[in-house]
């Protein structure tokens, strides 16, 4: 195989990665187009808002993950930065995919039952944006959501989320094209923007990231609420972005490219997965012990509805593929140092935060359709391949437009190309 190791060789995009991108993005428009002339336009909804929920999250992961390493001034990660560099690339398209879809949601409407009556309402966000769900005196009001309408209606919500991911999308555009600047001019005084940067991404990050899951997916079921639900959506979100990154770093390496990179850096990100595998468990405990113990209609709802038997083995599977897999496999040093192990591992917790996120957003989107095993079917299996091909091409090709595969003028580069554990 050819080798790519010197630091000046651009990644090229071409050849089979890009066939098959493409034609998993084709199989997605095929199952979207389907899914509405079908009659399952909830459904196809409701698995766009999945996906581009998920697919957000995991590019502004990415922007999180470089901001963590220059505010860390961690040394190991330098090499590897261009992979969720090209993550924040993405982004804004991301972004801009995602506001499409629930902007969508909310302005197309149907006839559906909400709380057990026939109301007319859009196909995302149906039980705080029916009609007359605010509205005294209607047939349909609510005055539990009627309390909430000052900070649960459109225009307000479509500010929070334009403003929430602009910002994380300008920063990560600031990240890259710092980075590509400082191999030009070398010195550090991009690395110190970068690292002020960081700094205040991670103050707003931090405040935001909550309340951009609160009004994405608890919203979907805007009666219910739990204070550690943005944790729990963050855990999720971290673990998948380190997932995919170690994914393509694997692949990039087996491509010829980023041999620099060693078993000891995908020990670290094997490390990392481990760790917040074990946090997003915790969090996850935490919030369903607490409203299990409580026993609180209005909260206890929520884990009723799981509990389904539609969804019930789905939920039950969630905790196998995302704590039991990563603790049973990669819990010990040696296994973090073999890379179709650590490979494994990855592909597991994607699929396993996919049905995390789908056990967040379908009993509130759909509800039950059929038999458990009928839940998740060909929309489900085809717009996951749609947006996985969908990202692949998009940062694949972001990776390809950056001068080299490594910032050759960080100031830590030496560090972590000999870095050992």
């Amino acid at each position: 195989m050819k080798t790519h190791n010197s630091f000046d060789e651009q990644f090229e995009f071409t050849g089979q990665a890009k066939t098959l991108s493409i034609a998993a993005i084709v199989i997605g428009v095929i199952t979207i187009a389907g899914g509405f002339l079908t009659g399952n336009g909830e459904r196809t909804f409701a698995n766009l808002l999945l996906m581009g929920y998920y697919f957000a999250c995991v590019c502004t992961a990415g922007v999180f993950f470089c901001a963590l390493q220059y505010v860390a001034q961690a040394g190991w990660s330098a090499s590897l930065l261009r992979v969720p560099q090209a993550f924040a690339r993405v982004l804004p398209i991301a972004a801009v995919i995602l506001l499409v879809i629930i902007g969508a949601g909310l302005t197309l409407t149907h006839t559906t039952e909400v709380e057990g009556k026939q109301v007319v309402a859009p196909f995302l966000y149906k039980l705080w944006h029916a009609h007359g769900v605010t509205t005294p005196g209607s047939e349909n009001y609510d005055p539990i959501l009627a309390g909430k309408s000052g900070y649960l209606n459109v225009p307000f919500f479509f500010i929070r989320l334009v403003a929430f991911l602009g910002s994380y999308s300008i920063f990560g555009w600031l990240l890259a094209k710092y980075s590509e600047t400082e191999d030009e001019l070398g010195g550090l005084f991009y690395y110190r923007k970068s690292f002020t940067i960081s700094a205040a991404f991670l103050v707003i990050f931090g405040f935001t990231q909550p309340i951009f899951s609160f009004d994405v997916v608890m919203s979907l079921e805007a009666h219910w609420f739990s204070t550690m639900f943005g944790w729990y959506n963050f855990a999720a979100m971290w673990v998948s972005s380190l997932s995919i990154i170690t994914l393509m770093i694997i692949w990039l390496r087996k491509q010829g490219y980023m041999e620099w990179v060693s078993q000891d850096h995908l020990h670290n990100l094997g490390q990392l997965i481990f760790g917040f595998s074990i946090f997003w468990t915790y969090v996850w405990f935490a919030q369903f012990l607490l409203i299990y113990y409580a026993n609180l209609p209005e909260e206890s709802v929520y884990f009723f509805r799981r509990w389904e038997p539609e969804f019930k083995p789905w939920f039950w599977l969630v905790i196998i593929l995302n704590f039991m897999a990563p603790l049973l496999i990669i819990m010990s040093r040696d296994s973090k140092r073999v890379t179709r192990v650590l490979r494994a591992t990855c592909w597991i917790l994607v699929v396993g935060h996919w049905l995390d996120y789908f056990i967040m957003i379908m009993p509130g989107t759909v509800g039950p359709q059929s038999e458990w095993y009928t839940e998740i079917g060909l929309i489900e299996l085809g717009v996951f391949i749609g947006f996985g091909g969908l990202f692949i091409f998009l940062t694949l090709n972001a990776l390809s437009k950056f001068k080299s595969l490594i910032p050759k003028k960080h100031p830590f580069l030496q560090e972590s190309l000999h870095h050992h554990i």
